[in-house]
């Protein structure tokens, strides 16, 4: 799986880009080409694994081939969505045209990806299962101890030019025309959160949680590469990063079966790289 994720990240970023978060900050290409993206390291994952540890019981069953043609569907069409634009362009214009596309591309994914997700719960896991990943948490206090860990290394990666080429996300508000703008800064944090929870929904609540019961641990891997081919286009050291963020959150909603750990180290980390990134730019 490492071998097959290293091919894809060096092509991506020294042959050719096969994501860009650069054109209206959304991925470029078509849907056709942004599936298989997703498709293709996922199911790959899956089949090396099986072949490793010679267990193959998960490809009999029903449920385990909709989720592994369906989940690079959803992702991509959550990535591609773009009708809101028509709406937005009737009653915004200029900068605030410009924020208000940008914002409800998250509003819009949330809801791209629930919808969905919440219907092959009903239809697969409603009966044993609560939705997936809403379970409560014990006890969160090592999830905000995960958070503090990640400081010194966010502060190392705030030093990188490509890093501070990305975050903060919400530094594009301060070259539009908007008042009042901190009104404006806090609405466009509060949209990108709302990202994480998707993120957190489909990676670690209906990937993981919905596959428990068809490959178990077997499915943690799988997630993991999906989910790095999901930050391609973004820079490499935090595409590379991703696959190892993606493991540790995976083996925490698997071990807990919620989410809400997972969502508490994925937004305190992001909410760091923006504020890190604005200190950067200060200096």
């Amino acid at each position: 799986m490492v071998f097959m994720l290293v091919c894809i990240i060096y092509y991506n970023y020294y042959e050719h880009n096969l994501i860009s978060f650069h054109s209206n900050d959304k991925l470029g290409g078509g849907l056709i080409r942004d599936y298989f993206i997703f498709l293709i390291p996922f199911s790959i994952a899956f089949i090396i694994q099986s072949f490793f540890l010679n267990q193959f019981g998960h490809f009999n069953k029903k449920w385990f081939w909709i989720i592994l043609f369906v989940a690079p569907a959803i992702f991509t069409l959550k990535m591609n969505f773009n009708l809101r634009h028509l709406f937005i362009r009737n009653i915004w214009k200029d900068d605030q045209q410009l924020f208000w596309l940008r914002c409800s591309k998250w509003f819009a994914g949330l809801f791209m990806v629930i919808i969905p997700v919440y219907v092959l719960w009903k239809l697969k896991d409603s009966p044993r299962e609560p939705f997936y990943g809403t379970r409560r948490l014990r006890n969160a206090k090592p999830y905000f101890l995960m958070i503090l860990c990640m400081v010194p290394l966010i502060a190392l990666a705030a030093t990188q030019a490509d890093f501070l080429r990305m975050y903060p996300r919400a530094s594009v508000v301060g070259s539009w025309d908007l008042h009042p703008q901190y009104a404006y800064y806090l609405l466009h944090e509060f949209f990108y959160s709302l990202d994480f929870i998707t993120i957190e929904i489909f990676f670690r609540g209906f990937l993981i949680i919905s596959l428990i019961n068809i490959s178990g641990a077997h499915c943690i891997v799988p997630a993991a590469c999906f989910y790095c081919c999901i930050h391609l286009g973004k820079p490499m050291g935090e595409a590379i990063s991703s696959f190892a963020g993606g493991l540790f959150l995976g083996i925490i909603s698997y071990n807990t079966k919620s989410i809400r750990g997972g969502l508490i180290v994925h937004l305190g980390i992001a909410w760091l790289m923006e504020i890190a990134g604005f200190i950067a730019h200060q200096f």
